[in-house]
């Protein structure tokens, strides 16, 4: 009898030790699931998706603005910088900011590139994590170039439609990808994609150490030919904007269409056409300090 007692007893040691070797759950505990750390992109959804009959999947949750903690190296903005989406830099110099935007493609980069080269002049770029993707060597050849980098989200949505959580993967996404590719932090710098902006998405930048900057001026390049837009245009809307602290908007990328690259072929003249009002160039540090 004593025996049989010991065998058994010898046995069910035997069985515990082997469901903990495997990994196994005390019944009635479950284990704690695994969760997306910052940087993971949550997927937008579809602009129909509200007119959709079907049950809605239940919403990500969400993170207050007010508890939500910064990217690591980053620390939230405060003070005066916090709370707004820039249009201009607050300055009586006369000074102008030419910023870039980098998503749909990187046909105008060399072009750009060098005529900032040539003529000494600093500039600002925004890139999204799709585009320091799709090209990677463009991307490392703004930074090489000591031009400085922002954080345009990494799939360009239409940030004020995204729950808290999945704008703050959008910015910090970015932010991972684009320090992967180019070496190069964007922080502080932050661009909304279509200046799609709120007090809530603001907040919520804010929080994550970046300052969203707009622009003063567009200048529509984009548009390319079907919108009526060619680069002697490009150039009379920055020059008609000029003042002190003017933020102007530029993309990197070729119209879809007519594959032109009108931003970067009135470069030139709106560089020569701002000197000869008086102005010299800055990047958004002047900005954001």
């Amino acid at each position: 009898m004593r025996t049989l007692l010991i065998t058994r007893l010898a046995l069910a040691a035997a069985i515990a030790a082997a469901l903990a070797a495997c990994g196994g759950t005390q019944p009635g505990r479950q284990s704690t699931p695994a969760v997306p750390g910052p940087g993971t992109a949550t997927p937008a959804a579809s602009p129909s998706a509200a007119n959709s009959s079907a049950r809605p999947s239940p919403s990500p949750p969400t993170t207050s603005p007010a508890t939500s903690p910064a990217a690591p190296g980053t620390r939230p903005v405060t003070g005066l910088l916090a709370g707004k989406d820039w249009t201009v830099i607050p300055t009586s110099r006369r000074v102008v900011a030419l910023t870039f935007d980098a998503g749909a493609n990187a046909d105008a980069v060399p072009s750009i590139l060098a005529t900032l080269r040539r003529e000494g002049v600093p500039a600002t770029f925004f890139l999204t994590g799709n585009f320091v993707r799709d090209f990677p060597a463009a991307a490392r050849s703004i930074a090489a170039a000591g031009f400085r980098i922002g954080d345009h989200t990494v799939s360009h949505p239409y940030l004020t439609r995204l729950s808290d959580a999945a704008v703050r993967q959008e910015i910090l996404g970015a932010a991972r990808q684009i320090t992967a590719v180019t070496s190069k932090n964007p922080a502080p710098l932050f661009r909304f994609p279509f200046g799609d902006a709120d007090a809530r998405t603001i907040a919520i930048a804010n929080q994550a150490g970046y300052v969203p900057v707009r622009w003063t001026v567009d200048t529509l390049g984009w548009e390319g030919t079907a919108g009526h837009i060619t680069a002697t245009v490009v150039a009379s809307r920055v020059l008609g904007a000029a003042r002190p602290g003017e933020i102007v908007l530029m993309h990197v990328g070729s119209n879809p269409d007519d594959h032109t690259t009108l931003d970067a072929d009135a470069l030139p003249q709106v560089i020569s056409g701002l000197r000869a009002q008086g102005y010299s160039f800055v990047t958004l540090n002047a900005l954001t300090g």
